[in-house]
């Protein structure tokens, strides 16, 4: 993704075209874009002709999108005026990775882009920078796990100084003494503990993987363990990817008519509300095969007409488009200006947002029920697009349109009426936000989409119980001296809100990316209280929905963020666990990817995610234990002798090491329960569990050591030569110790409510019970070679 090598034509000195390789390109460098296509090896702006790109590398998006050239100084264009800046000039910018499918160029003139930025500095490397150096996951299990590993070294630093000081006190020499208690630092702070802890993510992603999701983080399953907010896109994530044309409902002479399913009407074919359906879209021609915007190819599919020609009545019915202004998310709105076959006059085409639509005509064309019958619609959770035309003077000639700014061509329109797009949920949404509101985890929409529109999906889905009342917040930006401000009304209601609601009562916050950037600025102090509390966010931009998702991490929730790809790069890498439902190149920046298209992943992830965080504490307890156990042992024998371990402890290690594979292995709880894995491991009930074990494998050792000295047949061990270690303390404490780790393996392995119960998973049952057999078999059958390989001391009856 990141190594990609071409050779470019350079533009020098105007007249010349060189070749060059894409890697010595530089900033203001005047490259030719081939006709044929091709991989852009930089940031680049184009300053003549067209293009028509594949931006899937960088949004998630597969549909072409047409881009322009960059307006000239002087012609009266705002943009052309103003300084280069590659947000606000983005529809003429082509992307460093992005694939160039076609390109078009009038009268001979090759397409030509300026170079703007390079290397590491273009929007994929940025991309690939954030893909390699991602902002650090603070989890306070891994803060707790390092202060757990400084108390080991406490009590190993301990034991180092004890064993010293017997070893001295019983003449060993200076040699011995470093080795020998070296051993209890080694045995105390456990080196595989890191690889043990790991074991339950290794794990947890190979099932992901099984059910279609792939990780390529994972230390986030950890985290997704601890999810209790997820956020959702609307289109494609909650609802269906494709709309559906629900019905058109043409205006005339300022007047709306009754809504009609389709546009197909022979009386309708050659009207001005048609002809901008078939013109007004950015759809091309690719090898035969209509490519771009679902919304547009509904809408131009609902006309029956074919690219540029619709035949009817045995006559050829042709309109060419002259001019293209693409669809710009800023100003919400495109505009083309078309000619009918035969005809000299031109006609410019407005499709876009209602309300932006409605402002541009002239007001005796817009009907005066348009709010009423607009808000009728939105509620009912319908997409409406608004279309405009107007008939151009006879003097604009072709090259004059070619030369006019989109200002001039886009004012005074007459309004044509509405198209109604419908745009379904997904069968599984409904259930999955079911699934996790039982479990008390929030959700949360995020969408580029009309706010009304988004409040009737968030009901529909049941984001928001029927019962309870939405409240927008409008917030104005300071203007003409007056400081900005804030306005609140139900959404149901276009009365303001007034403080008479119900305790009882429920309450949900919605507002538009607008909104949300006024408050951010200047009403930082309500921005933690209305994203407690808000659940719909609408006609948000891309870096809205990141800085959503940091102001939602401030007030301490661990954030999910689920979307399509398209444009939720950002939110999907900010997030706490991003998990993207496209397997384009942009998931690539998500630490999840779905290969299932809906939301069913997201409690699948949660699930997995809580069963490695539990695994993860379970195998930390249990290592923990391990070396206090071994440690214990350790240094009871230090009393009798210099140096007590013997072969059958490194035995006993390998055996008992085994334990925590498969106690690794227990597969996630079948359902999300409204209880939350513990976050750390300083808390109150885990660390009592660990200390209680503790002091209980103390005391058993402690006795079994003292008691075996009171048997009549004991005698004190004299060594025969310094590799004889063959005792009844080291004898007794072997078995009392071998049968604790196989406990504490056991009551560690916790099962429900967060992974399945342990007598499910049979490696581990396998296990414990192999193990239990063998220990019991030498301790009541002795066998003479495995007690001289374990150097184990004669038994007694």
């Amino acid at each position: 993704m990141v190594s990609a090598h071409s050779i470019v034509r350079v533009s020098v000195c105007r007249a010349n075209i060189e070749e060059a390789l894409s890697t010595d390109l530089v900033p203001g460098d005047v490259m030719v874009i081939p006709s044929n296509g091709t991989i852009m090896p930089c940031d680049a702006v184009l300053i003549s002709g067209t293009c028509i790109v594949n931006e899937s590398m960088l949004t998630g998006e597969s549909v072409p999108v047409t881009k322009t050239n960059l307006p000239n100084p002087g012609e009266g264009d705002k943009e052309g005026d103003a300084a280069y800046s590659m947000e606000e000039h983005k529809r003429h910018t082509l992307f460093c990775g992005t694939h160039v499918i076609q390109t078009r160029f009038y009268s001979g003139e090759l397409v030509k882009a300026v170079v703007v930025r390079t290397g590491f500095s273009t929007a994929k490397g940025q991309l690939v920078r954030s893909i390699l150096y991602p902002k650090p996951t603070d989890f306070k299990l891994y803060r707790d796990a390092y202060l757990f590993l400084l108390c080991l070294v406490a009590i190993a630093g301990i034991g180092f100084v004890y064993s010293i000081v017997l070893s001295i006190m019983n003449n060993v020499p200076a040699k011995t003494i470093i080795i020998e208690s070296l051993d209890i630092i080694t045995i105390t702070v456990p080196p595989a503990l890191p690889a043990a802890m790991t074991a339950g993510i290794v794990y947890a992603q190979r099932r992901l993987k099984r059910i279609g999701i792939f990780c390529i983080s994972p230390q986030r399953i950890n985290i997704c363990g601890q999810l209790n907010l997820v956020c959702f896109d609307k289109t494609g994530t909650l609802t269906e990817d494709g709309l559906d044309l629900w019905g058109v409902q043409r205006v005339e002479k300022g007047t709306f008519h009754m809504s009609e399913e389709n546009a197909y009407k022979d009386t309708l074919v050659k009207s001005q509300f048609v002809a901008c359906m078939a013109t007004c879209h950015s759809l091309t021609n690719i090898d035969g095969k209509l490519s771009g915007d679902p919304l547009d190819l509904k809408m131009f599919e609902a006309t029956g007409w074919v690219i540029l020609c619709c035949v009817l009545m045995q006559s050829a019915y042709e309109i060419g488009i002259v001019r293209q202004f693409p669809f710009s998310s800023a100003l919400q709105r495109m505009c083309v200006v078309a000619r009918l076959l035969g005809e000299k006059r031109m006609d410019a085409y407005l499709k876009g947002a209602p309300e932006v639509v409605a402002s541009l005509c002239k007001k005796d064309t817009v009907p005066e029920d348009f709010a009423e019958v607009l808000e009728d619609y939105t509620k009912q959770g319908f997409r409406v697009i608004a279309l405009a035309h107007r008939r151009l003077e006879s003097k604009l000639t072709w090259h004059k349109v070619q030369n006019v700014n989109r200002d001039q061509m886009e004012a005074n329109m007459e309004f044509l009426g509405l198209i109604i797009m419908q745009n379904k949920l997904k069968a599984e949404t409904s259930g999955v936000l079911q699934d996790l509101r039982r479990a008390h985890i929030r959700t949360v929409m995020v969408t580029g989409d009309n706010m009304l529109t988004a409040i009737s999906v968030a009901r529909d889905c049941g984001m928001i119980p029927p019962q309870d009342q939405v409240i927008i917040a409008d917030a104005l930006p300071p203007k003409d001296g007056q400081a900005a401000k804030i306005t609140w009304r139900y959404a149901d209601n276009p009365k303001d809100v007034h403080h008479t609601h119900k305790p009882q009562e429920q309450y949900h916050f919605a507002m538009s990316g607008k909104s949300f950037a006024v408050i951010t600025e200047h009403f930082q102090d309500l921005l933690q209280k209305l994203v407690l509390h808000g659940t719909v966010f609408a006609r948000m931009a891309p870096d809205q929905k990141t800085e959503l998702i940091e102001a939602l991490q401030s007030v301490d929730y661990f954030v999910g963020m689920c979307g399509d790809g398209a444009n939720d790069c950002g939110a999907l890498k900010r997030a706490h666990g991003g998990i993207s439902l496209s397997e384009l190149e942009a998931s690539v920046a998500s630490p999840f990817t779905s290969r299932t298209p809906n939301i069913s992943c997201v409690p699948s992830l949660i699930r997995e995610g809580r069963a490695a965080l539990i695994t993860s504490f379970c195998v930390f307890k249990f290592m923990a234990l391990y070396s206090i156990i071994q440690y214990i042992s350790v240094t009871l024998l230090y009393s009798v002798s210099t140096y007590q371990l013997s072969i059958f402890w490194f035995l006993t290690s390998l055996f008992l090491s085994h334990l925590l594979c498969p106690v690794s292995l227990n597969p996630a709880w079948k359902e999300l329960v409204s209880r939350r894995p513990p976050s750390g491991l300083i808390s109150g009930p885990l660390l009592f569990s660990v200390l209680t074990q503790i002091l209980i494998c103390l005391g058993f050792q402690t006795i079994a050591f003292l008691w075996v000295r009171h048997q009549a047949w004991y005698h004190i061990w004299t060594p025969q030569d310094d590799h004889n270690i063959k005792n009844y303390e080291n004898t007794s404490l072997f078995y009392v110790s071998s049968f604790q780790y196989l406990i504490v393996a056991i009551v560690f392995s916790k099962g429900k409510p967060f992974r399945q119960p342990s007598y499910k998973n049979w490696p581990f049952v396998v296990s414990c019970i192999g193990l239990y057999i063998f220990m019991f078999f030498i301790m009541f059958y002795p066998v003479s070679a495995i007690d001289e390989f374990l150097e184990v001391s004669g038994r007694q009856p």
